[in-house]
């Protein structure tokens, strides 16, 4: 069934980049896998991180730089695979995949050699982090209207990278469910991250981003990037914010457990049900800024049934904003796919109008109008942050607040509930839930 679903993927983007060089009047397109640069002053490079728009076309050779795809109207797609002649590394043999018969497969030594002999000529789209001049035809580098086109595109997704997603997610869930298991152990944050390798059979250069995995007050931190090696005397939160790949196509996965505090683990149970409840309301047409704006007015509401804000009758919606920005700082989720934070999360169409996000919420990366196919991620937060909370305590809202309550919540430090959802024609299809529920 891949193999069908792989097909069906690629005749959708040849017909999309006809049209597109058709629209633009170019001739071909070529796309760079991208290239491994060692570090500064040194002999070896970071992790290989490939063209995402290489990805798309090519999914099953991520981890291969300064290779090529060619693309022509009508004609087979031509892949160039890299191998040089080297006795240190393993380079690249011939594939065997039954991707194979779908591509003209060619396997080169010479980087110098193959930008000459490469068979392309008229007028070139290259999609490439440098530019690379081709003596044999003109080149457009990252032109912008195919770029706006392309990356507007790319939001909606084909079934086969549904079906990358989805498997991910699967694999993820593997590793949280180990992390849970491994808190109520007392294991330390460290001993958490290599266990959640392990569970997801994945080498840390091959996450799709840095695992949070962070215990207690570090659960405060958005972006923790630390991992404890000797686990806290008190095992009070676990919050992880963890990933895996399959064949290019990513899954951001965040999940929070508690112990010890029953204020705490009502928050918990409560961001849980909003979020689920939110998602439930998502179909095509939804204003993804106004999911945003409905979960604050939800976690408001949480705050209030908590006991953490009091007098709340006598707030205004402005005032209410500024109270659940301090637990709630950042946005409610993102575009998904080849990228953690798939790009096109501002374009409002095809021509590359943007809609920044609103001023009242600077940090969200999506704005769009959701349609079918579009896979986001929802991850509705409440933090216990002591800088945004000493901000709070010193405007008039402070009175508002309960701050024994507070003061007693930040050792457990914040929560996060993070699901993986594909819009539907009717709803949405949750890849995280049903692979927590042994669905996928």
């Amino acid at each position: 069934m891949t193999e069908f679903l792989f097909k069906d993927h690629l005749a959708i983007l040849q017909q999309r980049s006809a049209d597109l060089l058709a629209q633009e009047a170019l001739d071909a397109l070529l796309i760079h896998s991208g290239s491994s640069k060692n570090y500064f002053l040194d002999d070896y490079a970071p992790a290989f991180k490939p063209n995402p728009h290489f990805v798309q076309w090519m999914p099953f050779l991520t981890e291969h730089p300064e290779c090529w795809l060619l693309i022509k109207p009508g004609s087979k797609p031509s892949l160039y695979i890299y191998s040089p002649d080297d006795f240190w590394h393993m380079t690249a043999s011939t594939p065997t995949g039954f991707w194979c018969e779908l591509f003209d497969v060619q396997l080169y030594t010479d980087r110098a050699a193959q930008i000459k002999q490469m068979k392309v000529k008229g007028e070139v789209a290259l999609i490439a982090e440098d530019y690379i001049e081709f003596l044999q035809c003109k080149v457009q580098h990252n032109p912008e209207a195919l770029m706006h086109a392309l990356h507007y595109r790319r939001a909606e997704k084909t079934a086969w990278e549904q079906h990358c997603i989805r498997e991910a997610n699967a694999i993820a869930v593997k590793g949280h469910r180990y992390t849970q298991r491994g808190f109520l152990a007392g294991l330390s944050e460290f001993e958490l991250h290599q266990g959640y390798l392990s569970a997801t059979v994945h080498l840390e250069k091959e996450l799709p981003y840095s695992n949070i995995v962070g215990l207690n007050e570090h659960a405060a931190v958005l972006h923790y990037q630390y991992k404890d090696r000797i686990a806290p005397p008190q095992m009070r939160t676990l919050l992880v914010d963890g990933g895996a790949v399959y064949h290019g196509y990513v899954a951001d996965i965040t999940r929070t457990v508690s112990q010890g505090n029953q204020d705490f683990q009502a928050l918990l149970s409560a961001m849980d049900q909003a979020q689920q409840a939110l998602i439930e309301t998502i179909k095509p047409g939804i204003s993804f800024v106004a999911l945003h704006e409905t979960m604050h007015q939800q976690l408001f509401a949480m705050l209030c049934d908590a006991g953490i804000v009091k007098h709340d009758s006598l707030l205004s919606p402005s005032d209410q904003l500024i109270i659940t920005r301090t637990f709630y700082p950042h946005g409610l989720g993102h575009l998904l796919g080849i990228q953690v934070h798939d790009i096109g999360g501002w374009q409002q169409d095809k021509h590359g109008l943007m809609a920044a996000p609103p001023e009242p919420h600077p940090f969200l990366r999506l704005t769009r109008t959701l349609t079918e196919n579009m896979v986001v991620t929802i991850e509705p937060g409440l933090y216990f942050i002591p800088l945004l909370l000493e901000q709070l305590k010193a405007t008039a809202l402070a009175n508002h607040i309960n701050w024994a309550l507070v003061n007693q919540l930040i050792p457990w430090g914040g929560i996060r509930v993070e699901d993986n959802v594909c819009v539907t024609a009717n709803g949405v299809e949750n890849y995280t839930r049903d692979a927590f529920n042994g669905l996928n």
